[in-house]
C-alpha cells in the first residue's frame, strides 16, 4: 500500500468516525451501531460516597442488600456484569435511577 493510499484510508476512518459523533451529538445516530462499555471493575465504595450514602442506605436505596454492598467494597466478591452496568448509570445519572425505581 502506498502512503498516499494509506493516509487516505486513515483520512476516511477519521471522517467516518466524526460523522458518527456528530450524529450522535445530534441525536440521528442508530443506537443499534454503538457498542456500550461495561467496565471490568467499579468502585461502588467512591460511587456511594459521592451520594453520600452509608452501605445501608445505598443498598436499600438501589436495591442491593447492605452485605453485598460491604463485601463489594472490600472486594470479597464483584458485582456482575449486569450490576456493574446498573452501577455506572447509578453513578452518572441517580437522579434519574431514584425517578424510575420510586415510580415502580
Amino acid at each position: 500500500m502506498k502512503k498516499n493510499d494509506r493516509t487516505d484510508a486513515v483520512f476516511g476512518e477519521i471522517m467516518s468516525g466524526l460523522s458518527e459523533a456528530a450524529a450522535h451529538l445530534a441525536g440521528t445516530a442508530d443506537p443499534k451501531q454503538f457498542r456500550i462499555h461495561i467496565p471490568q471493575a467499579i468502585d461502588v465504595r467512591a460511587i456511594r460516597t459521592r451520594l453520600k450514602m452509608s452501605q445501608e442506605v445505598f443498598a436499600r436505596h438501589f436495591g442491593f442488600s447492605a452485605a453485598r454492598v460491604r463485601d463489594w467494597e472490600q472486594g470479597r466478591s464483584c458485582p456482575d456484569q449486569a450490576v456493574r452496568a446498573y452501577l455506572r448509570v447509578i453513578a452518572e445519572v441517580p437522579e434519574i435511577v431514584e425517578r424510575v425505581l420510586a415510580a415502580a
